[in-house]
C-alpha cells in the first residue's frame, strides 16, 4: 500500500511514522519526494478546509493512490480559541516553535488570562486511490503552563500539559503522544476504517 503525506513538517512526519508502521506493507512518501512540489496557501478559515488543501493539492499530481492531508493546531480558552488556525505562524509567516510559544505565553500575559485552559484540534482529509474522501478529527485537552518543559516535542508540546498530568507533551515524549495525542486519535480512526475497507 502506497500512502503519500501531505505535510512538510518533520515533527508530524516522525508522529505518522511511528503510528502507521503498524501497517503491513505500507510504503509511506511525503510531499518533498516531488520534484518541484509546491504547496498551497493554507487559506481556509478552519481545520477542515486546510486539511482539504493539503490533500487535494497532492491528489492532483499523485492521482490512484492513497493521499493523507491533516491541519492541526492549539485552541486557548482565554485567548477567544486563538491560535486555532493560525497555530503555526502565530508569530508571523516563518516563525519557529519557540517564537510562537514565546508570542503565546506574551499573550496571555498581557491579557490577565486567568482560563488556561486549552486543546489540540486536529482534522484528517483522506483520499483513496479511487478518490473517495474520508475525514476523521482528535482532541486533547489540557492546560498551558506558565514557562516552557521539555524537549521531546515540537510546536506548544513544550507548553501543553494534557488532562490527567502534572507534565507537558515535551517531558511526557512520542511514546504518550502516539497513544494520547489529538493526530493520534485521528490516526487510530483511520486506521481502523482502511483496515475495514483493505
Amino acid at each position: 500500500m502506497e500512502l503519500w503525506i501531505a505535510t512538510g513538517n518533520a515533527g508530524k512526519l516522525k508522529e505518522f511514522q511511528l503510528q502507521l508502521k503498524e501497517i503491513a506493507d505500507l510504503k509511506l512518501h511525503v510531499q518533498s519526494e516531488i520534484p518541484g512540489f509546491t504547496p498551497r496557501p493554507e487559506d481556509g478559515q478552519t481545520f477542515l478546509d486546510n486539511a482539504r488543501i493539503k490533500a487535494r493539492t497532492l491528489k492532483a499530481v499523485r492521482p490512484g493512490v492513497w493521499i493523507l492531508g491533516e491541519d492541526a493546531g492549539l485552541e486557548v480558552t482565554g485567548l477567544g480559541h486563538f491560535p486555532g488556525i493560525h497555530s503555526a505562524r502565530y508569530a508571523g509567516p516563518k516563525a519557529s516553535d519557540s517564537e510562537n510559544v514565546a508570542k503565546l505565553l506574551k499573550m496571555m500575559q498581557i491579557r490577565h488570562v486567568a482560563d488556561r485552559s486549552a486543546r489540540f484540534v486536529c482534522t484528517t482529509v483522506v483520499f483513496t486511490p479511487a478518490g473517495e474522501e474520508w475525514v476523521f478529527t482528535g482532541e486533547l485537552k489540557g492546560q498551558i503552563a506558565k514557562v516552557p518543559s521539555g524537549q521531546l516535542g515540537f510546536g506548544y508540546d513544550p507548553v501543553f500539559i494534557p488532562e490527567g498530568e502534572t507534565k507537558t507533551l515535551a517531558e511526557l515524549g512520542p511514546g504518550y503522544k502516539i497513544q494520547h495525542s489529538h493526530r493520534a486519535q485521528a490516526l487510530k480512526q483511520f486506521i481502523q476504517k482502511l483496515r475495514g475497507s483493505l
